[in-house]
């Protein structure tokens, strides 16, 4: 199998209306949520691509706050949240930290809009090089941890 643009052009936008629209609020939408987080947690598996040495013009990430505003409007009982800092030290039960759901959907989202943006304007394979990095560098943890959350 290979990752094909359409379905991940078509998951990002059902998972991104979540930041760009306020007030979205319908009957399982949490579920429709945690549905396409995990598609997207697979379709990174499926990414193939060729390196595009070329520069292109940087995305504006200027939109957290109007997304972070959307995403409170849209999840009105998403929340803060324990994390424990080091999964692996199980004889340490001290050290933990606060998380926040809403920011980790904001972050999936404007990684995602990044990742649609590269690829409709400045090449598939620019695209698809930035979903391989942010993802492993940012967007999973956030998804981790927001869908360890909404199994509350």
């Amino acid at each position: 199998m290979h990752l094909e643009i359409n379905e991940l052009i078509s998951t990002i936008n059902n998972i991104t209306k979540y930041g760009l629209k306020s007030n979205l609020v319908t009957s399982g939408q949490e579920k429709e949520l945690k549905k396409n987080l995990v598609k997207i947690y697979y379709l990174y598996f499926l990414i193939e691509y060729k390196f595009d040495k070329n520069n292109f013009v940087a995305f504006d990430k200027a939109k957290y706050f109007d997304i972070r505003k959307n995403v409170t409007s849209n999840f009105k009982d998403l929340g803060y949240y324990k994390i424990v800092l080091d999964i692996h030290d199980i004889d340490n039960k001290n050290d933990y930290a606060i998380g926040d759901a809403v920011d980790d959907l904001t972050h999936i989202i404007l990684d995602l809009l990044e990742i649609k943006w590269r690829i409709e304007n400045n090449s598939p394979a620019d695209g698809l090089w930035f979903f391989d990095f942010i993802f492993k560098n940012h967007t999973q943890q956030h998804i981790i941890d927001l869908l360890n959350y909404m199994e509350k």
